[in-house]
């Protein structure tokens, strides 16, 4: 799957999952299994209101965000501005894919 393209959704939520209302896809969904970035106000929020679907998307969209802007993750300002786009990604203006990518062709 490439960066820019949608996963399929899945509608069915298993028995006993644990369920949120999706803020990306404005429907309730089922949610993540474990706090991301625990400790942090931010990964709270996110297992509080994004589905599993929504946190594979950011996923990939974030991969090419890393590549594109060439993100170092090891260092404080890289980890500011992955956090910040994910922020965007899902209770912002939504994930912007800079003007210089350009998707892969399909074969």
């Amino acid at each position: 799957m490439s960066c820019g393209s949608v996963p399929p959704m899945s509608t069915q939520i298993r028995p006993g999952a644990r369920k949120v209302f999706c803020v990306k896809f404005q429907r309730e969904m089922e949610g993540l299994d474990e706090i991301p970035f625990e400790g942090h106000p931010l990964g709270q929020k996110i297992y509080d209101s994004v589905s599993k679907e929504a946190w594979k998307m950011w996923l990939e969209h974030s991969k090419m965000l890393i590549n594109e802007y060439r993100i170092d993750l090891m260092s404080e300002a890289g980890q500011r501005m992955w956090m910040t786009e994910l922020e965007k990604y899902f209770f912002g203006e939504g994930g912007n894919v800079p003007a210089e990518f350009v998707p892969e062709k399909k074969a």
